[in-house]
């Protein structure tokens, strides 16, 4: 019975360090950082598509009204 409980506190000895372990955090972080820029850039693309889709439009209705 002895033998288990030590068995037992070092294994939660060893979670709780495990636990504390910030060694794979800066990982976490930079890929966080990267998908929300990610999400920026796809926002941002979409807009710009949308503009370029808008002036080229223009563009278009301007030039068959001109040869027309």
């Amino acid at each position: 019975m002895q033998q288990s409980a030590v068995t037992l506190c070092l294994k939660l000895r060893a979670l709780t360090t495990r636990l504390r372990d910030e060694h794979g955090q800066d990982l976490v972080e930079y890929a966080a950082v990267i998908a929300l820029v990610v999400l920026a850039l796809v926002g941002g693309m979409n807009t710009l598509a949308s503009g370029i889709n808008t002036a080229m439009g223009t563009v278009s209705t301007n030039i068959n009204s001109v040869l027309s």
